[in-house]
């Protein structure tokens, strides 16, 4: 049996510690260096940033921090025997490992880069999805055209966009030799590769439980440490760091990750469907967190599609709002300023009481947001900023901005698609320039939109407990985690029983038994007033002590259409965790 692949991550996104690539590279667990280091660039708005890129310069369309990151860790990771598997290619690979190349050169290194492709269906592939003007339309490839290229002997793989836990799947495909119908050794990877795709979110970063976390006598002013997962023959691994960096990795930790931003308990790739509602995880040392149990069944026929397009311009305005008569004020500015507003959507959003009888001058004040958006830059440009501008001695008292008025800005949709897999031609490039078309898996299971799929751990109707039982009333947050993001258009929210809580008379058990009757889709609109109106999904992941809840359209367009104060939903959960809730004694 193969020795366990250690993998690593040093980066969750496009604009992470720069100086997190030389970290892991250098860092060891228990005296051994990693085996592989990945690193995850691409999210739906890093496309639209990328195909900005690309637009003005042909050249671009590709992560540039991570060249610079590449040259001062290049060297000590061939030194090491440390092969490095990137997303940072994004709209560019080839051009990336061009550069890759050129920095090698400068640096006096011999290395042998090699790029997947095919994920890029602009142009003639893409008429089908939709306008041919859009900025990106990349499909979401697997992770056996890395294992090639590894297997190859290519000591760096830059890919376009493949699925975030692909870069992790595809190390472990060519290490371990799995089949591509090893369904469970698959998905056991692709959780491994959840886990760590958002770097150091697995450590404690965004993490409800961070007091607790530092409570355990860990520094909390030490930088957190990026994870690493190290993934046995069998599909399961364990998640830690490096010695000696900050954070933790605990069974919380992990779960915030397990359930950030997924939908139902099937977690579609196209490599094999994952199974969450059979991963279990156990805590088998500090910092050491034991991933076991997870099923897999055969991969969708379709794959999925992010497209980007752009959407029109937008502009906003905050007004300050200070003391007595807040609302009356925020009214009157609106009565003002709307005659004059022609952007086609209009939003206002703040303005609530500030804090009575308050200390200081911010205590007493706060703020009256006005976002406009319109397809040509005219209405929410000098038109929208004047306008507001030249209130200023001319409306409420205490008049103020929270800055001058800026120039429009532009602003890109993203939607999902789907499409066959042969419109997408997935193909290694190897280092010698030979060319490998990667095969599909030899069988298919439901999609996304199939009631197997969909409504798997959906839970049932609302049963609340018993009214005599609801003695108290107490924050969600007392022992409860949440981690929230977002998916398009969508919201999502994972509540799960926290396991570094006070403990209770009734038990962990019973403590999840409760959260799994109180989140529902009733209960979820009495949380979160604003999805009153909006469809909303609630899957139970039992293992995991957790509800995965998904509030379809709270966010509008996306992220960067949205005109809501948190529109990527990252503050969400904690919002819903300071929401109040009956508990029953026993469980307090």
């Amino acid at each position: 049996m193969a020795e366990v692949l250690r993998v690593g991550n040093c980066s969750g996104f496009y604009g992470d510690r720069l100086s997190a690539m030389r970290e892991m590279v250098e860092g060891t667990v228990e005296g051994r260096h990693l085996d592989v280091l990945t690193g995850d660039y691409l999210a739906e708005l890093t496309m639209l940033i990328l195909g900005k890129d690309r637009r003005r310069d042909p050249a671009l369309g590709y992560a540039r921090t991570f060249v610079r990151q590449l040259e001062e860790s290049l060297g000590a990771a061939l030194e090491r025997g440390v092969r490095i598997v990137s997303n940072a290619g994004g709209l560019n690979p080839a051009g990336l490992a061009d550069r890759v190349r050129e920095v090698a050169r400068g640096l006096g290194l011999d290395v042998a880069v090699a790029h997947v492709e095919g994920d890029d269906l602009t142009g003639g592939r893409f008429d089908s999805l939709g306008p041919e003007g859009a900025l990106s339309a990349n499909a979401y490839l697997g992770g056996f055209g890395i294992a090639a290229a590894l297997r190859g002997g290519a000591d760096v793989v830059l890919t376009g966009r493949v699925t975030d836990a692909s870069l992790v799947l595809g190390p472990a495909v060519a290490h371990h030799g799995w089949a591509p119908d090893a369904y469970d050794e698959l998905a056991g990877a692709v959780v491994a590769g959840h886990v760590l795709e958002c770097g150091t979110q697995a450590t404690g970063g965004n993490f409800s439980g961070f007091r607790r976390l530092f409570e355990d006598g860990r520094d909390p002013a030490l930088p957190l440490g990026f994870p690493l997962a190290e993934i046995a023959a069998d599909g399961s691994s364990v998640i830690t760091k490096p010695d000696g960096t900050g954070g933790g990795v605990t069974v919380d930790t992990v779960t915030a990750q397990l359930v950030y931003e997924i939908q139902s308990a099937r977690y579609l790739g196209p490599d094999v469907t994952a199974r969450l509602d059979t991963v279990r995880l156990e805590q088998v040392g500090r910092d050491r967190v034991a991933i076991t149990g997870t099923r897999g069944d055969a991969p969708p026929a379709a794959l999925k599609v992010g497209v980007n397009e752009l959407g029109g311009h937008r502009n906003s305005v905050e007004f300050v709002l200070t003391g007595l008569d807040v609302e009356a004020k925020a009214d009157w500015v609106r009565e003002q300023l709307t005659p004059r507003l022609r952007a086609a959507e209009v939003s206002w959003s703040g303005a609530r009481s500030a804090q009575p009888g308050a200390d200081t001058e911010e205590a007493a004040s706060t703020l009256l947001r006005c976002t406009v958006l319109d397809p040509e830059p005219g209405p929410v440009g000098k038109e929208f900023t004047a306008a507001c501008v030249e209130l200023g001695l001319a409306s409420y008292p205490g008049f103020s901005l929270t800055a001058p008025p800026g120039p429009p800005t532009a602003y890109g949709v993203h939607r999902a698609a789907y499409v066959e897999r042969a419109a997408a031609a997935h193909t290694v490039v190897h280092a010698d320039g030979r060319r490998e078309p990667v095969p599909d898996p030899p069988s298919f299971g439901p999609g996304a939109e199939d009631p197997e799929v969909r409504d798997a751990g959906r839970r049932p109707s609302p049963y609340p407990a018993p009214a005599d039982s609801l003695t108290r009333r107490m924050p969600l947050g007392t022992f409860v985690h949440a981690r929230s993001g977002d998916k398009g258009g969508d919201a999502n929210l994972g509540l799960w029983i926290a396991h570094d809580a006070p403990a209770c008379p009734a038990g962990h058990a019973e403590r999840v038994t409760w959260l799994a009757k109180l989140i529902s889709p009733r209960k979820v609109r009495e949380l979160v007033p604003e999805a009153t109106d909006l469809d909303i999904d609630v899957f139970v992941l039992p293992n995991l002590g957790a509800v995965n809840v998904v509030i379809h359209g709270l966010l509008g367009r996306g992220v960067a259409a949205s005109t809501r104060f948190d529109p990527q939903a990252k503050g969400l959960g904690e919002w819903v965790r300071s929401r109040t809730v009956h508990v029953q004694e026993d469980l307090a």
